[in-house]
């Protein structure tokens, strides 16, 4: 039986990140997507097809291609910290419906993902639970979920579209925390400058109720703001989220769309080693 899915609920905010890495899948079949996201549509009961047309328009199409290159980006971080660390502790913070583990698992490793209860118990039902990893009901700014991660071979957290709805100084907050709590850990995020989160106010962040963007979290200059935060990490790294990690070939629009990401919004995928 599928689980049923309404408009215009907290739910439906869930699925249609997965649902734009689905479409990228389905038009661009060069690209390697996760290998979990058609079972995981196929199991919901929902009327895509009412956001089908918007998200396949050239416009909406390469939104589809940022979320599959997000996935993409931080799989390549995560792969190559297992490398050092093949028995990690892999801790997708804010998960969603972001099945990672599909992707990265060496048999190995142990996956966390952590979000909201209302969240957790949206996963619990569409994506069962394998072996070696652990999902946690939990806000992220109460740090109680710290306790539960084990980190005795390595940590590695990720974060996809999270710390957009961060205030500043709870970002800090939890950067200096993991610091303190994980030594030789790694922490890899998605942000972008003012401008970007100015750009999504007008779509998701104003559903979301956020009107005061300067409040919330994005970098401009990441090595230098981060510093004037006092983020004691011992090597950044920055890279471009729509071509940082592999090369594609883009359409005409998509191509402008790419020197809005890169140039002018300062989309980046950032990795901070502590």
């Amino acid at each position: 039986m599928k689980y049923k899915i309404e408009h215009n609920t907290v739910e439906e905010t869930l699925i249609l990140p997965l649902y734009a890495r689905y479409i990228a899948e389905l038009k661009y079949p060069n690209l390697k997507g996760n290998r979990n996201t058609k079972k995981i549509i196929d199991s919901i009961d929902y009327d895509f097809k009412s956001k089908e047309k918007k998200m396949t328009s050239k416009i909406g199409l390469y939104g589809t291609l940022e979320c599959i290159q997000r996935e993409y980006d931080l799989k390549c971080e995560i792969l190559e910290y297992l490398k050092k660390y093949p028995y990690t502790s892999v801790v997708n913070l804010g998960c969603g419906l972001l099945d990672i583990y599909i992707e990265i698992d060496n048999k190995k490793c142990s996956v966390y993902n952590i979000d909201f209860e209302s969240v957790i118990n949206v996963r619990n039902k569409l994506i069962p639970l394998r072996d070696r990893e652990i999902n946690i009901s939990s806000d992220l700014n109460d740090y109680s979920w710290i306790d539960k991660i084990n980190k005795n071979n390595g940590v590695i957290f990720i974060a996809a579209g999270v710390f957009y709805y961060f205030k500043r100084e709870d970002a800090k907050n939890l950067f200096l925390e993991i610091s303190k709590r994980f030594k030789n850990s790694s922490l890899v995020f998605d942000t972008c400058n003012k401008k970007g989160l100015k750009l999504m106010l007008k779509t998701w962040l104003k559903e979301a109720g956020i009107k005061d963007v300067g409040a919330y979290f994005g970098l401009s200059k990441p090595k230098k703001e981060l510093d004037l935060m006092q983020i004691p990490y011992k090597n950044i790294s920055i890279k471009s989220y729509m071509h940082g990690y592999r090369k594609l070939k883009y359409i005409f629009i998509h191509k402008i769309c790419n020197i809005i990401m890169d140039k002018i919004v300062k989309g980046r995928i950032i990795r901070l080693d502590f």
